[in-house]
């Protein structure tokens, strides 16, 4: 069984994954490989799990610590289940390796997605509230990555299947995936150049006061008394990085008020994080101090504008699609006119 490249980026245009990864754990339904072994004086007079570790380095100490416990390994002919096992250098044995979730996130997923553009460059995608961009803890399958390598064949030969910026998983709305090398580094420098336009639909609580338009420049980071989820901090204090959110009223009533989001930079959880600072979080949002409201359980977040000059054909490009149904009737219950948007 080869162990398949991790597909979480760390590259600047993605931030990193949210909260804690868990261990991997063996899924005994998977195929699994049957590996010889041989331990040499490197490891003589070593625990089997470290020995072990710096046999296989493939696989994290912890999932080998699972696998010996589950009776995975053999040394010297007999079925070892203690971590703590003392190996002497000459002794022999097996281990059966057995697929993690992270080692089988690469795979074509055949899923519905809906195309807005295509040339032989780029793809723009309408991803639906619900999908997660990224394989990740918890999500090691039924991606937009997935689906993306069964659209495409060749999205196998590119970094995370040409995924450049991505979208939470509740947020709806237009992303840009580039189908070959050229197109996705070219897309990644006019991402960081800021030469993208984003602009978002949302809907937060409570009415509007003051200003139609709002300039929000306060830094983000993990949230010191949260790790799962981020805040505004103080850099002088805390870890982060510098965001910019240009929030704009469209209109608003007693309970809520509908606003146009533009990024001018791209952090997690940028606008959500951005619009509860301001005392309007997300309808739906309950990470932020939202609550479902109108209708609406998931956060009131859509992508409804893209804007770029094709980094090949250098044409200008400009997408727009409106909010889907759930977010549409949220809305309209609230008597909220979106249409400036």
């Amino acid at each position: 069984m080869k162990q398949l490249p991790s597909i979480i980026s760390t590259d600047p245009l993605t931030d990193p994954p949210e909260g804690p990864e868990p261990e991997e754990s063996a899924d005994l339904a998977e195929p699994s490989e049957l590996r010889p072994f041989a331990i040499d004086q490197a490891q003589h007079g070593q625990r089997l799990d470290r020995a072990l570790a710096a046999l296989v380095p493939e696989f994290s100490r912890s999932y080998l610590q699972q696998l010996i416990e589950a009776g995975a390994v053999e040394l010297q002919g007999r079925t070892l289940t203690k971590v703590s096992a003392t190996v002497r250098a000459g002794q022999s044995g097996r281990i059966e390796l057995r697929p993690t979730p992270q080692s089988q996130a690469f795979r074509p997923e055949a899923m519905e997605l809906v195309t807005v553009h295509e040339d032989e460059h780029l793809r723009i995608i309408d991803k639906p509230a619900g999908l997660v961009v990224h394989p990740a803890p918890g999500h090691w399958s039924g991606t937009l990555l997935n689906g993306l390598l069964a659209l495409d064949p060749k999205a196998v030969l590119l970094p995370r299947a040409g995924i450049v910026h991505r979208l939470d998983r509740d947020t709806s709305g237009l992303m840009v995936v580039a189908r070959t090398r050229a197109a996705m580094d070219a897309m990644v420098a006019l991402i960081a150049a800021r030469d993208v336009k984003r602009q978002y639909l949302a809907m937060g609580h409570k009415a509007w006061e003051g200003a139609a338009a709002r300039q929000v420049d306060a830094p983000i980071g993990r949230d010191p008394r949260n790790r799962l989820r981020m805040a505004v901090v103080d850099l002088e204090r805390h870890a982060g990085k510098t965001a910019r959110t240009l929030i704009e009223r469209l209109d608003s009533h007693t309970d809520g008020c509908a606003v146009r989001c533009t990024l001018e930079t791209g952090r997690t959880h940028q606008i959500r994080v951005h619009m509860a600072s301001i005392g309007h979080p997300l309808v739906g949002d309950a990470l932020y101090g939202g609550a479902p409201a109108a209708g609406l359980s998931r956060q009131a977040l859509h992508a409804f504008r893209l804007a770029f000059v094709h980094p090949v054909t250098q044409q200008a490009m400009e997408f727009r699609s409106p909010p889907p149904p759930d977010l549409a009737q949220a809305l309209q219950t609230w008597g909220l006119d979106y249409n400036r948007a």
